[in-house]
């Protein structure tokens, strides 16, 4: 008799182990309801596509002085520079394999351009720092479900506005301190990719992309350093953390 109740248990035992391991985690719900909530961290990595003008090379002739205060140009490029990056998550399902989403958040970057004199004493990194309130909307196509893993793509379109705005420069400022400024709204296209990884409690999502702006972003100016750009554009590299 207690053999046969052993054998009933470890037959139990052994189904429900077995029925257990192929209910997928429940993922907090997330996936059970047309919409839902979340959050995310992001790092940003930006840098430009820079159009020089014709002439770009030529010395800055500075009006006031009468005078070149600069030499020949060699290179004008720019290097990728760190930020990052907090928001929310919001999604509507339209189908178990596709949904809008948007997802509004705040993002802090650098972005570098480095200009390379004939005399190399001239060389100078300018720095423009961006505080952005980015409202970002995209369509989200996923694969079925394998277990408590999934991949999807993403592809959208985002807003950006610059909540600090262009640096206040003094009338009397030399040439030489001026900034590159950019414009203080502007459009991109976004396209990554990405996975869902279900826990029992909720959802969480590793997902890369890429994000350039449509349109030339620089601020014209007269100056040594926005003079010989043609058009800016940005181009950026975003790794973001989803949680829902």
């Amino acid at each position: 008799m207690i053999k046969k109740l052993y054998l009933i248990v470890c037959f139990l035992f052994i189904c429900g182990t077995k029925l257990y391991a192929q209910v997928p985690a429940w993922g907090g719900g997330a996936d059970y309801e047309d919409y839902g909530f979340g959050f995310h961290f992001s790092y940003i990595g930006s840098d430009f596509r820079i159009l020089k003008k014709d002439d770009w090379r030529n010395p800055y002739f500075y009006t006031d002085a009468g005078k070149y205060i600069t030499d020949s140009l060699t290179s004008i490029t720019s290097s990728t520079s760190a930020g990052f990056g907090v928001g929310f998550l919001a999604r509507l399902r339209i189908t178990d394999n596709l949904e809008v989403r948007i997802t509004p958040g705040l993002s802090f970057t650098d972005r570098k351009i480095s200009y390379q004199y004939k005399t190399p004493a001239q060389n100078v990194d300018k720095t423009i720092s961006a505080a952005l309130a980015e409202i970002p909307l995209q369509f989200k196509l996923k694969s079925d479900r394998i277990g408590d893993f999934r991949v999807y793509l993403i592809g959208g379109a985002k807003y950006s506005y610059s909540i600090t705005g262009p640096k206040k420069e003094d009338a009397n400022m030399s040439p030489l301190e001026k900034l590159v400024n950019n414009n203080r709204n502007y459009l991109s296209y976004e396209a990554g990719i990405g996975c869902d990884i279900y826990f029992s409690y909720f959802k969480f999502s590793p997902e890369i992309k890429i994000s350039n702006s449509f349109k030339n972003i620089l601020t014209n100016a007269d100056n040594p350093y926005s003079k010989p750009i043609d058009q800016l554009f940005l181009h950026t590299l975003v790794f973001s953390i989803y949680f829902e």
